[in-house]
């Protein structure tokens, strides 16, 4: 009953002072607005990173000159670096006991695909890959075929296309057997992919897949060459990578006791990586949100000084009635977790919004953790707690015969 009270002197308070209430939680509802905000960005876009990851499987790992992420003082050093080829994906198909597919990817970006009189955006992404990349990839043909292993050792000018360029060019006609214009080159259409959308604002299905072999000869390979791996056995996989970092280092001519000059990525590796990188923006998002809390905890100490001041004659007839110093003290706690739970309750509303406005209107998805609306309630009502407790002491301790003097 006390705590009932209590809740319902601090909202009657919040009703009679509404200005001076709403500038006091201001500070609250900015910090936890801030962190659920972010988090649902951040949750959504880890949920989305995920479920890309998943597509290719647990026995699906990268070699790559470069890591995931490079930091400005390193870049240099993997520069440096010999390319990763096409070649060392056939050694590794050659020798290896535990690969089960291997597919070398090179990519050129912003191309324009034309077929007679029509062109696509500049935008188009050409692949160079071998026959196994539809199947490591999880992206299979929707009418047609994928490239075939002859396709790769004749460097046949042949390509698979996705929707977006089916849609471009050949909105009433069927694109199969059909001859375009790949940049400078010509490629006749043997297979259009499964439509897949867009993943991060990013159309995948805005792109051209030809033999390895074939985007040598006309782009080269240059350093953003990676080699796309598939282990037999999904439980076989740290033994499968060893395999193959055995196999580069002689490749590539690594001395003994010299430290890899590839990247090995696995889904968990990527997926940790991503995680760190989110992890830094959602750091920067709670240092914010601390310094909102702060302002919010002072304002709520300012407010409950305020009531304590305004409310002395009344905490001195409650001690003459019999009130102890524990009671008062109680009641003035729960009032300023009650304001600050308030605050807390606004702020997550606007930041459920806020990432529900920014789901809506940028490619980014939302999603929200419920531990994260569950937080935002504890640490604004720890922030009530914190700051409440001088005030509270302060009423607890006043004099009954001043109290009741105090005009």
């Amino acid at each position: 009953m006390q705590i009932l009270e209590s809740v319902r002197i601090a909202l009657a308070a919040l009703r009679a002072n509404k200005l001076r209430s709403f500038l006091t939680l201001l500070g609250i509802v900015i910090g936890v607005m801030t962190v659920i905000g972010m988090m649902t960005i951040i949750e959504g876009i880890n949920t989305s990173v995920s479920k890309e990851l998943s597509t290719v499987g647990t026995n699906t790992f990268y070699i790559r000159k470069f890591p995931a992420i490079m930091t400005g003082h390193t870049q240099e050093k993997y520069r440096n670096r010999k390319d990763v080829t096409p070649e060392q994906a056939e050694a590794i198909m050659e020798r290896s006991n535990l690969i089960h597919r291997v597919s070398p990817e090179l990519y050129e970006f912003s191309e324009r695909v034309r077929f007679k009189g029509e062109k696509t955006n500049s935008g188009i992404l050409v692949v160079g890959s071998s026959s196994d990349w539809q199947i490591i990839n999880g992206r299979y043909v929707d009418s047609g075929r994928f490239l075939q292993p002859i396709d790769i050792h004749s460097s046949r000018p042949v390509c698979v296309v996705g929707m977006d360029i089916v849609e471009d060019l050949f909105p009433f006609a069927d694109p199969i057997d059909k001859e375009i214009r790949v940049g400078a080159r010509k490629f006749r259409i043997v297979g259009v992919l499964e439509e897949k959308g867009s993943s991060f604002g990013q159309s995948e299905d805005n792109r051209v897949i030809i033999p390895y072999t074939a985007f040598e000869r006309i782009y080269g390979e240059g350093d953003m060459v990676q080699i796309v791996l598939q282990a037999k056995d999904p439980d076989a996989l740290p033994a499968a990578i060893d395999e193959v970092v055995g196999i580069l280092r002689v490749e590539r001519k690594v001395l003994p006791g010299k430290d890899n000059d590839f990247e090995i990525l696995t889904q968990d590796s990527l997926m940790e990586t991503w995680k760190n990188l989110t992890g830094v923006v959602f750091a920067a998002a709670v240092g914010i949100a601390a310094i909102s809390l702060l302002v919010g905890g002072i304002g709520i100490m300012n407010i409950m000084l305020v009531s304590v001041t305004e409310r002395t004659r009344e905490i001195g007839i409650r001690k003459s009635l019999g009130a102890r110093r524990k009671d008062i003290m109680r009641q003035f706690i729960f009032e300023a977790i009650t304001l600050a739970l308030v605050g807390g309750m606004i702020g997550i509303a606007a930041g459920l919004g806020l990432g529900a406005l920014i789901g809506a209107v940028t490619p980014l998805p939302a999603s929200v953790p419920i531990w994260a609306v569950f937080g935002g309630l504890f640490f604004a009502s720890a922030v009530g707690l914190f700051f409440g407790i001088y005030p509270a002491g302060k009423a607890a301790k006043l004099d009954p015969i001043v109290a009741l003097r105090f005009e």
